[in-house]
């Protein structure tokens, strides 16, 4: 199976899943980037950004570090800190970077930052098992 068919499902990232979130990852020098604004469909409460979807653009933003660059791998561990609400219909700046590797262990941060006004909304750190070709 093809890396894209792994993934074509995914919520996150996944272009064959109907009701996911469309994001596209890229790579760009030692970051992996993507831009997102959440709508209605992704609110929590009174107009903000469900907590939910932001640890999973986190995660997907961390985890596509490895996948954009050939490597498979699954998160072992995540820890996120919300920093401020995200009002529906903000766009928004994902990006992450690898801090080190340990054995089959690849260690990442991730931001989401607000595009309007540089804000960070939430971050995350994680641990990702890196799965053999």
């Amino acid at each position: 199976m093809s890396r894209e068919g792994l993934a074509n499902r995914c919520f996150v990232c996944g272009t064959g899943n109907p009701i996911g979130l469309g994001v596209e990852f890229r790579v760009d020098g030692d970051h992996c980037r993507a831009e997102f604004t959440p709508d209605a469909r992704h609110v929590g409460y009174d107009g903000v950004t469900h907590g939910g979807i932001l640890f999973s653009l986190l995660d997907d933003v961390m985890a596509n570090w490895l996948w954009l660059r050939g490597e498979q791998c699954f998160t072992a561990r995540a820890d996120i800190r919300y920093r401020a609400q995200l009002p529906i219909g903000t766009r928004v700046s994902l990006q992450s970077e690898l801090v080190r590797r340990k054995g089959k262990l690849a260690m990442l941060t991730g931001r989401v930052v607000r595009a309007d006004s540089g804000e960070v909304v939430a971050e995350a750190s994680g641990s990702f098992m890196l799965v053999a070709p």
